[in-house]
């Protein structure tokens, strides 16, 4: 089993969420080694912006060493712990697209994230969440942790998003599309 692009191709994850040139991105949760946050800053170019954000320090110090030697000036790493009501430093409805992979399973507290990823998204504007599916998968947490698209729409639905559609963002992935409200 190899990872990366075979689990879930982040160019067309991002195509999904509609990124364009001079687009805000938020990768909620981005991970080592920024599988959606450089991918992001390429289509979004000089004009737009990427925030790898994530609580490991560790992460967030190898985001900085790659946007460093891929020379992107638009990534910006921002550390916080998404589960503190207002820990998130991005302003209030200014980022397009947020992202939210492979994270929601993991989150005890997944209204307080939700709430955030609302706080941050432009009125209009799109969040994407994909995770794994309920299946058994030779990757992923224990298939019982899991989340279905039906729970994850609902809890986006409680946070303000409103249902847009849906993807299949891999073998082991389904992809959900919403609107903030």
């Amino acid at each position: 089993m190899r990872g990366g692009n075979e689990l879930i191709d982040p160019v067309k994850l991002l195509e999904h969420g509609g990124i364009r040139q001079g687009y805000v991105v938020a990768d909620l949760g981005c991970g080592t080694v920024g599988h959606f946050v450089f991918p992001a800053a390429h289509m979004v170019g000089p004009q737009g912006k990427v925030y790898a954000v994530d609580i490991l320090k560790s992460v967030l110090s190898a985001i900085e060493s790659r946007r460093k030697l891929e020379g992107l000036d638009n990534v910006e790493a921002v550390w916080a712990d998404l589960e503190q009501p207002g820990a998130l430093k991005i302003q209030d409805g200014s980022v397009d697209l947020t992202l939210l992979v492979n994270d929601l399973s993991q989150i005890p507290k997944r209204d307080v994230v939700l709430r955030e990823a609302t706080r941050i998204t432009k009125t209009g504007g799109t969040f994407i969440v994909a995770d794994w599916k309920l299946s058994a998968s030779p990757l992923g947490p224990p298939p019982q942790k899991r989340l279905s698209p039906a729970e994850a729409k609902q809890l986006a639905q409680a946070a303000g998003f409103e249902y847009a559609g849906e993807f299949s963002a891999g073998p082991y992935h389904y992809g959900l599309i919403f609107r903030r409200k």
